[in-house]
């Protein structure tokens, strides 16, 4: 899934030595207000996930078609274009299945490689979540997304704008588990940086602010080692099960005691028997 862009802003990192195209490009980046990484060597995962990349543009000759399929298998929410000489049909198919995501052929012109960029985020972007208008609710919660917040009846939680949309996507998944990586690329916008903790803290904070409002229901879910998942249940002890009809009666009830047995009556002696 691409990450969401922010105000339009996007960060585009290329590997290539082409002066004449790395210039044009320069000058079109700016005119769109992206920002541009020029890289003279074949960045690891780590690297390009600092760079907080929204797009990846390789040229093969210099990493060689190996390093496509290790950015694609590593990094599979990053762009990956590959702007290259022409190329026999074996490495654009190897390239494509490898993890990237198209492959232009040099020349080009800069304008039909922005637009190629452009698709290709915007068909990333057409698989997020859309924003609807309807309250999602559940237990007694209501997540409105026309006042960002989550409400127990008239009662805000207020939620800072991060903590609303981290939220709203764990919510609007249907009870699936959501990776933290994937949490991260959602509401940040961002590749997630190997160590950062911002979405336990955030987790962590989102449950304080929601237990205040519903203690009775928990909502967030650890699945540990891999992320959280969404869905009202209730809080340990805090909605009881329904007894059986016939215990609720015995507790609520005085213990029936066993009527005495009824003794035989005396004998009657008749007048005249011995």
């Amino acid at each position: 899934m691409a990450p969401p862009i922010d105000a339009g802003r996007v960060r585009v990192a290329l590997i290539d030595e082409d002066s004449g195209l790395l210039t044009v490009l320069d000058r079109r980046f700016a005119a769109l207000r992206w920002d541009r990484e020029a890289l003279a060597y074949p960045a690891g995962p780590d690297q390009l996930t600092a760079l907080r990349l929204h797009a990846l543009i390789v040229n093969p000759a210099l990493t060689g078609l190996e390093y496509v399929e290790r950015i694609g298998h590593a990094l599979p929410g990053l762009a990956m274009l590959v702007c290259s000489d022409p190329a026999p049909l074996a490495e654009r198919v190897r390239a494509l299945r490898g993890g990237a995501d198209d492959w232009i052929t040099k020349p080009c012109h800069p304008e039909e490689l922005v637009a190629r960029i452009q698709a290709v985020l915007r068909r990333r972007r057409a698989g997020e979540i859309p924003v609807v208008d309807e309250a999602i609710v559940d237990g007694e919660l209501a997540i409105r997304p026309d006042r960002f917040d989550a409400y127990v009846g008239d009662e805000a939680g207020g939620l800072s704008r991060k903590e609303y949309e981290l939220l709203y996507q764990l919510a609007a998944v249907g009870g699936r588990v959501l990776q933290r990586e994937d949490i991260y690329q959602r509401v940040w916008g961002y590749l997630m940086v190997r160590g950062d903790r911002s979405v336990d803290v955030f987790v962590r904070k989102l449950r304080q602010k929601l237990e205040r409002i519903s203690p009775d229901w928990r909502y967030v879910h650890t699945h540990f080692g891999v992320g959280y998942r969404f869905a009202a249940e209730p809080a340990d002890g805090a909605v009881a099960a329904p007894a059986p009809a016939s215990a609720s009666a015995s507790a609520s009830e005085e213990p029936e005691v066993p009527a005495p047995e009824a003794k035989a009556p005396a004998p009657v002696t008749l007048s005249g028997e011995r």
